[in-house]
């Protein structure tokens, strides 16, 4: 119950300020609860299928997803997860604390590069094709940010937005929504793998998927009587904080 109320409060900060948040889930599973560091991966990336699949749909609706580009970077990054998690359970506990505080980081950074310095670029991409050209690109993306998820547990949003923007041409609104399709099987892949080594705690997985999603539910009702830069400041600041109390 003690973890179901946590992740209800988590849920509810997270909802709020609109950030995805699995580094803080792992940070406060494993320095909270004691959980070991990779079952806190596996919870948190498996979370992140059920919570993903829900926005993914609201985008959807929205028409803010080009549907062929997530299923193709996320099909992609369903195998690189999967090899990821299995590069996660060679990791020795001492050194994924770290290295995922530096992933973590390195995600806040992006965001800095994504929220102040980038400028927003829209464009029709209704008619995103497939090609060889494109299908290539989609497989480097989606395998590479699918090893990342997969190895460190996050759902490298930020890593896939910005390849969608850059690489595959997206603009700025359809590559949030579609980092969200894409994010699901990535999701799926990576809580597979975790699953196959004997890290994923089913119990646990559904203490933080019924607090989190709730809480999320209703903090996202308040997000608009927040300034805008001070959500830009929180969404930064998440990862950023998760990955200090890794470190601790």
């Amino acid at each position: 119950m003690a973890i179901v109320l946590t992740m209800l409060v988590l849920g509810a900060i997270l909802g709020f300020i609109g950030a995805g948040g699995s580094g803080f889930i792992i940070a406060i599973l494993t320095l909270v609860y004691k959980v070991p560091i990779h079952i806190a991966l596996a919870t948190s990336l498996t979370a992140m299928a059920f919570t993903s699949l829900s926005g993914a749909f609201s985008h959807y609706r929205e028409g803010n997803i080009s549907v062929k580009a997530g299923l193709l970077v996320g099909g992609f990054g369903a195998v690189g997860a999967f090899i990821g998690s299995k590069i996660a359970a060679f990791i020795p506990t001492n050194d994924m604390h770290y290295l995922t505080a530096g992933m973590l980081f390195l995600s806040a950074l992006l965001l800095v590069f994504r929220l102040f310095f980038m400028k927003k670029r829209e464009k029709n991409t209704d008619a995103w094709s497939i090609n060889l050209v494109t299908l290539m690109k989609a497989a480097i993306l989606g395998i590479n940010t699918g090893i990342l998820s997969g190895t460190f547990g996050i759902g490298s949003t930020p890593f896939i937005q910005l390849g969608l923007l850059t690489f595959l041409g997206l603009s700025l609104r359809q590559s949030v929504g579609t980092t969200m399709l894409a994010i699901v099987p990535i999701a799926v892949g990576g809580g597979v793998g975790f699953s196959s080594e004997g890290f994923l705690d089913v119990v646990l997985l559904l203490q933080v998927l019924v607090g989190t999603m709730l809480g999320a539910y209703f903090g996202a009702k308040f997000t608009n009587l927040v300034p805008k830069a001070i959500l830009k400041t929180a969404m930064i600041m998440t990862p950023a904080l998760s990955a200090l109390l890794l470190i601790l």
